[in-house]
C-alpha cells in the first residue's frame, strides 16, 4: 500500500536507517560507489568483466628522460641577454662580433621566437632552424661543437 511517508522521513533519529550494524550502507555519497578496494581480491571477477584494462600500464617511458629537462632560450631573448653581459663586463667578441657561450649560460637550446639586430655568434648544443636563419640574417652565425 503506497504511504506518504518515505523511509528516510520514517528513519530520522534512529542511527542506521535501518540497515543493521554501524558501516553497513554508509559512505556511498554521490560517488556512485564505494572505491576500487578489492579489485586485486575479492572483486577480481568484477576487474575482468568490467574494467579488464585496469591493471595494464600502457606506453614505454625511457630512463633517460626521467627527471631530464631542458633549459630554452628564444633568439629575441639574446639582444637583451648581450646588454646585461655587456654592462656587466663579461662579453666576450669574436671578429668584431659579440660572442655567445650559451652552454656556460646554462641553456642547452636556441629556438626561433622573436628577432635578432645584432650580429652575435653563438656557441649552443642544439638549435631549430628558424633560429639559425634569423641569426644568419643579422649577420651572426651559430657555431657547432666541432668548430670551436
Amino acid at each position: 500500500m503506497p504511504h506518504k511517508a518515505r523511509k528516510v522521513r520514517k528513519q530520522r533519529g534512529s542511527r542506521t536507517h535501518g540497515y543493521g550494524q554501524i558501516g553497513q550502507h554508509r559512505a556511498g555519497g554521490g560517488r556512485g560507489g564505494h572505491g576500487k578496494a578489492g579489485y586485486d581480491k575479492h572483486k577480481w571477477t568484477y576487474v575482468l568483466k568490467h574494467e579488464p584494462d585496469y591493471w595494464i600500464k600502457k606506453g614505454f617511458v625511457s630512463a633517460r628522460t626521467l627527471g631530464k629537462s631542458v633549459s630554452i632560450i628564444n633568439v629575441g631573448k639574446l639582444d637583451y641577454l648581450a646588454d646585461r653581459l655587456e654592462s656587466e663586463k663579461k662579453l666576450d667578441k669574436k671578429d668584431k662580433k659579440i660572442f655567445l657561450d650559451l652552454e656556460s649560460l646554462g641553456f642547452d637550446k636556441l629556438l626561433g621566437t622573436g628577432n635578432v639586430s645584432k650580429p652575435i655568434v653563438v656557441k649552443v648544443a642544439s638549435f631549430s632552424e628558424a633560429a639559425s636563419r634569423k641569426l644568419e640574417e643579422a649577420g651572426g652565425e651559430i657555431l657547432k661543437e666541432a668548430e670551436t
